[in-house]
């Protein structure tokens, strides 16, 4: 029994450590922090980053997005005309107190121009006349942006209004927005364009862009939010030498700690992050014991390219192990999946892959199999302690 726990516990694991010195991750003052790289979806970091969070006008992202799908479906066209409500007046423009686009009972904004007032002035006020001119109420429309989020995967999505007002319960994770981002950078990139615009004016109200990140070399968007119950936070995208990466950070203190943070993360984003991919033709893996084997040593290999990312210094102590469900025992097919590769770099999920047989190993005969059991039984006794 000694002898068969050994060669169980040889075959489930080998390590092959990389010997490097200790790597920092980063980290952020931010209470949630994601960075995407947007070519491969990888997330390349993550603090509390599945967590669902309150994203506060963040959410106007996934109310915009809604409607570029309308408008591309066909359902909607960026001239159609929605009227101004009372409620919309009320309750998101300048009565309200909070962002708006200064919108008037009886106006008849165009989409096109509720979504510039979305987009860059954050106007809650057109929001809900976008909500309640597609949807009668700012609720269904709210239920819809739920609905569209789960089809697309943003699973941590719960919306129950399209301004990102308090509400208990509205919430979506940072990882969810980064992904969001780039599905509205990869499928609307006209529309996407509109986040970089430096202001825009209704009648003879003009309001800036919020987005501190602008200012960033490459950056080209998305959205700034912020309630007292949730801090200050901006999801941000940008572009440099041909690589896109997008940030979301949230529940920092302050407008000048989310500009200073923003900018930081997304220089660190580019300059310490990095992707790595191991094909099976770079890498050579060591061969695996089979028992009752007519050759004792399997060689095997990788099954497909692996993408490995994370923090560069993290990258170079990865730690690499194939994992086997137990013991290999012949006989064995070339080209069967056997285990996995296993690659753990600090900061990130583990990666995997199969691993498979590059050869195929008969079965030994019955006189075969004898001496093997005699040679593992002298073994055994020779090794226990």
């Amino acid at each position: 029994m000694r002898v068969s726990r050994k060669i169980l516990s040889a075959l489930t694991a080998f390590l092959l450590p990389l010997a490097f010195a200790n790597a920092q991750v980063m980290d952020t003052p931010a209470t949630h922090a994601v960075i995407l790289d947007n070519a491969t979806g990888t997330i390349l970091y993550s603090k509390n980053g599945s967590e669902p969070m309150i994203p506060a006008s963040m959410t106007k992202m996934m109310t915009a997005y809604v409607v570029f799908d309308m408008v591309k479906r066909g359902e909607l066209s960026m001239t159609d005309k929605f009227t101004v409500s009372e409620n919309a007046w009320r309750n998101g423009g300048f009565p309200s107190g909070t962002s708006t686009m200064g919108l008037a009972p009886g106006d008849t904004p165009t989409v096109e121009e509720l979504l510039h007032g979305v987009m860059i002035m954050s106007g809650n006020d057109a929001c809900i006349t976008l909500a309640e001119g597609i949807s009668g109420t700012e609720e269904a429309f709210a239920r819809r942006m739920t609905e569209k989020a789960h089809e697309l995967g943003l699973n941590s999505a719960n919306f129950l209004n399209a301004t990102g007002l308090e509400a208990v319960g509205h919430v979506i994770s940072a990882e969810d927005l980064a992904k969001l981002a780039k599905l509205t950078i990869d499928n609307f990139p006209d529309y996407y364009a509109w986040y970089d615009l430096p202001s825009y004016s209704w009648r003879d109200f003009t309001q800036m862009n919020r987005n501190p990140l602008l200012e960033f070399p490459g950056a080209d968007g998305v959205k700034t939010g912020h309630l007292e119950t949730s801090g200050y936070g901006l999801t941000g995208s940008a572009v440099q030498d041909g690589v896109r990466r997008t940030i979301v950070i949230n529940g920092l203190d302050s407008m000048a700690a989310r500009a200073a943070e923003s900018k930081r993360m997304m220089r660190i984003a580019f300059q310490s992050f990095d992707l790595k991919t191991v094909t099976p033709s770079s890498v050579t893996l060591p061969e695996v014991p089979v028992w009752l084997g007519s050759q004792q040593k399997l060689p095997v290999s990788l099954a497909r390219d692996m993408v490995i990312a994370g923090h560069k210094e993290a990258l170079e102590k990865a730690k690499t192990e194939i994992v086997l469900p137990g013991p290999l025992t012949a006989p064995i097919k070339k080209g069967t999946e056997i285990g996995k590769l296993v690659v753990t770099v600090e900061g990130q999920p583990p990666v995997e892959a199969p691993i498979i047989a590059e050869a195929s190993i008969g079965k030994l005969g019955f006189f075969g199999r004898a001496i093997e059991g005699l040679s593992q039984m002298i073994g055994g006794g020779e090794s226990a302690s």
